[in-house]
């Protein structure tokens, strides 16, 4: 491979060289004028001694209505990491990184490019940009996992961190598909950071069939040949559609199997009588969920308030968990260490046992059931002027589905809903509007993605990948949700309980830069902030305006959320960003969260509602509590997204050779991220695969830019591709650009696809 012209993506070098003589120095040769930045990365770099501002003033002769900008010139060099600050405010050039070491990976940029930290890298507050290279075919690693790596320095002081293996050396167990011969077989790893296959001799293989997925403990010992392994848990057959899920709940560690002990207490449970709480039977309240739900923890009521004109009663009552899982008992630690329930297309991984789940604490009609609820009393404008938390026994009136309110409201009304149209669905309604009023005057960040529901026929197999409606009638409930919440923060803070709050922070002043800059390429403007001038929800839901209507419109909309930080739990409140709340908790799920039923919990105690409420709790032990449970929500999620891949790639693999329409949702150095615009499925192009030339990253404008012969791929760029591989046990898909399928080599042309290093 040709060596790579020095410098980021094939730009010329302009790293400093020693200085042979005084008439070298940049401050002799550019005299009487702002220089620029790289030649103060020189001067810095070529001193024999820390450099102040008052030493680069005197080298360059800055005049002084350039000063000021020279401020803030030195301040952007020290953030790109290459120079360091040192005693006295003078600077020195960062020693740099290691040929080899080891990263932890921090987050993935607009891009979809993962950046990492080194560990050994002693001051936290200059850290230089790395950006990990990945390998074809998918990323190698994940946010959170570490790798030994071997470290490029680019010209403008970032790093790229070439991937030379994960860390923690051979894994402990290996989940795959078990490939009979006649000596045994092989297993091939489901997880695509394993590169390598795995032996399994005959005595080793616990009599498991070809096809089948297992899961194998790594020997120790092997030193030539494949690595070998024993197989202690034989999962199912890889041909079972159903098997995606199971190899998603094995490889993320999500528990499946709850104690006896924990069983015993949820079948033990019995119904509650009424006696001391509040009864809300007479209430007409109503679930409303999808029509796959089988659990139901809220139910929803309105009507006028008759004390306030134009003004809403409402009552949104929940599952009373927290009567059944006390505290410190076998199913709050099952609870706890699940921390959420998980969904696939094909099963749900419950947080409790389904005694409790889908019996006593759902909330199925026209039965008794216990409840903690809160009263909302609403203005014409939605803002909320008081609430009241009760515990009560409560009967729903109907169990009804998002497309059955829909339709009723809208004039289709069918036997179930006709009765109820006047006395409840159109009080509900009228409610929603007034919170829907409020939220608009919030400036809430609105983000309709669309989402993609899998439909599985008899058999388990993927009939159609559909868009998921969007509907007034789900709305409603998220409206009436987050008042509740909001309401369950306030009462806690009033209440001076502990609070588990969901927080979510404001984004990186990074990944706005980079969103902006983007938005400024395309044309769509919005994010340009005055300085010192605060970012605020609505100044997002202003680019998602302008971007409607566009063929940019859902790719914009990605691109704001890659763009904010993630939300997680906490027991301080940092107030949530994209609501635009200065409080917010989760109250309303507690069948499916633990951090709901914490806060149940704490209101229970701190309103002296009876048996079941927290206990007294150290705030480290909160925190841990918290920190656990924002982990088991990413695990969740990654879970998921996992068992959609490999059911979106199996339902793809009769299409190999397919051409399809997409739009390019990546630019990074392995190549081009795909999304189809048919199903949502995301693959790579690899960069091997592009036309004939070299490439160089433009990290700035989010493109690949072809050396010699000029070609262009741009983020957000519409693109014909044909499928080339769908792997159902990973769940990779690999494009290649359908135009360019029956391109010949030219003489004397660079070799096909290879990115400028």
């Amino acid at each position: 491979m040709p060596r790579r012209p020095p410098g980021k993506r094939g730009k010329p070098s302009r790293h400093p060289k020693p200085r042979s003589d005084r008439a070298a120095r940049p401050g002799r040769r550019s005299l009487g004028r702002l220089p620029t930045r790289e030649e103060i990365l020189d001067f810095i770099a070529t001193s024999p001694a820390p450099v102040s501002r008052r030493d680069i003033v005197r080298a360059f002769k800055v005049p002084p209505e350039a000063r000021v900008a020279l401020k803030g010139l030195i301040k952007e060099v020290e953030r790109g990491g290459a120079v360091e600050r040192g005693p006295k405010r003078r600077w020195l050039p960062v020693e740099g990184l290691p040929e080899i070491g080891v990263i932890e990976i921090t987050d993935v940029d607009l891009d979809g490019e993962m950046r990492g930290r080194p560990l050994a890298w002693r001051d936290a507050e200059h850290l230089p940009p790395i950006y990990v290279v990945a390998e074809r075919g998918a990323p190698a690693l994940g946010v959170g996992e570490r790798a030994a790596v071997r470290f490029v320095r680019l010209e403008d002081g970032s790093y790229e961190a070439r991937v030379i293996r994960a860390l923690g050396g051979a894994p402990d167990r290996v989940l795959g598909v078990f490939r009979r011969d006649r000596d045994g077989g092989r297993l091939e790893p489901t997880d695509r950071k394993l590169r390598t296959e795995f032996r399994i001799a005959e005595a080793d293989s616990a009599g498991a069939a070809d096809g089948e997925i297992v899961l194998a403990e790594v020997l120790a010992g092997r030193r030539l040949g494949l690595p070998q392994g024993r197989i202690v848990e034989r999962i199912g057959d890889s041909a079972d559609p159903r098997a995606f899920s199971l190899i998603a709940i094995h490889a993320h560690g999500i528990p499946t199997a709850f104690p006896l002990e924990a069983l015993e207490l949820a079948e033990r449970a019995q119904p509650v009588a009424l006696g001391a709480r509040t009864d809300l039977r007479g209430v007409p309240l109503v679930t409303i969920d999808g029509a796959d739900a089988r659990d139901f923890d809220d139910a929803v009521w309105a009507e006028p308030d008759a004390e306030h004109r134009g003004g809403w009663h409402v009552l949104v009552a929940i599952a009373d968990v927290g009567w059944y899982v006390r505290p410190a008992d076998a199913l709050d630690f099952a609870a706890r260490e699940r921390g959420n329930s998980v969904y696939f297309p094909d099963r749900v991984v419950p947080m409790l046992p389904e005694a409790l789940s889908n019996e006593l604490c759902s909330l199925k009609p026209a039965v008794d059931r216990a409840c903690l609820a809160v009263h909302l009393w609403l203005d014409g404008e939605g803002r909320v002027h008081r609430h009241q938390f009760v515990r009560g026994l409560m009967r729903s009136a109907a169990r009804l589905t998002y497309e059955e309110v829909q339709a009723a409201i809208d004039g289709r009304q069918s036997e179930l809903t006709r009765p109820l149209l006047e006395p409840v669905l159109k009080p509900l309604y009228g409610a929603y509007a007034a919170f829907a009023r409020a939220r608009q005057r919030r400036g809430t960040l609105d983000l309709d993605l669309p989402e993609r529901r899998i439909q599985l026929d008899p058999s388990g197999r993927v009939a159609r990948i559909e868009p998921r409606q969007r509907l007034d009638s789900h709305r409603l409930i998220e409206e009436f949700m987050i008042a509740a919440n909001v309401a369950a923060a306030e009462e806690l803070e009033r209440l001076k309980q502990p609070c588990m709050y969901r927080v979510h922070d404001r984004p990186d002043p990074a990944k706005l830069a980079a969103l902006s800059e983007f938005l400024d390429g395309i044309g769509i403007h919005g994010l340009a902030l005055a300085k010192g001038q605060v970012v605020r929800p609505r100044h997002f839901s202003e680019i998602l305006r302008r971007a409607a209507g566009t063929a940019y419109a859902t790719l914009v909309s990605e691109l704001v959320l890659r763009s904010q930080a993630q939300a997680v739990y906490s027991p301080d409140n940092l107030g949530h960003f994209g609501l635009a709340l200065r409080r917010y908790a989760h109250f309303t799920s507690p069948i499916r969260r633990y951090a709901d039923l914490e806060v149940h919990r704490a209101l229970i105690a701190g309103l002296d509602l009876g048996a079941g409420g927290l206990p007294p709790v150290e705030a480290a032990d909160f925190a841990e509590t918290a920190e656990h449970i924002s982990m088991t929500e990413r695990r969740a999620a990654a879970a998921e997204r996992s068992a959609v891949d490999r059911y979106t790639a199996a339902f793809l693999t009769e299409r190999v050779g397919a051409s399809f329409a997409g739009r390019i949702s990546g630019v990074t150095r392995a190549g081009l991220f795909v999304a189809l615009a048919e199903t949502g499925a995301d693959g790579l192009i690899p960069i091997s695969t592009l036309p004939n030339d070299y490439y160089d990253h433009d990290e700035k404008r989010h493109r690949l830019v072809g050396r010699r012969w000029g070609r262009i791929y741009t983020l957000g760029d519409a693109l014909t591709v044909r499928l080339a591989e769908a792997n159902a046990v990973t769940g990779g898909l690999i494009f290649a650009l359908d135009e360019f399928r029956g391109e010949e080599r030219r003489p004397g042309k660079p070799r096909r696809g290879r990115v400028a290093t």
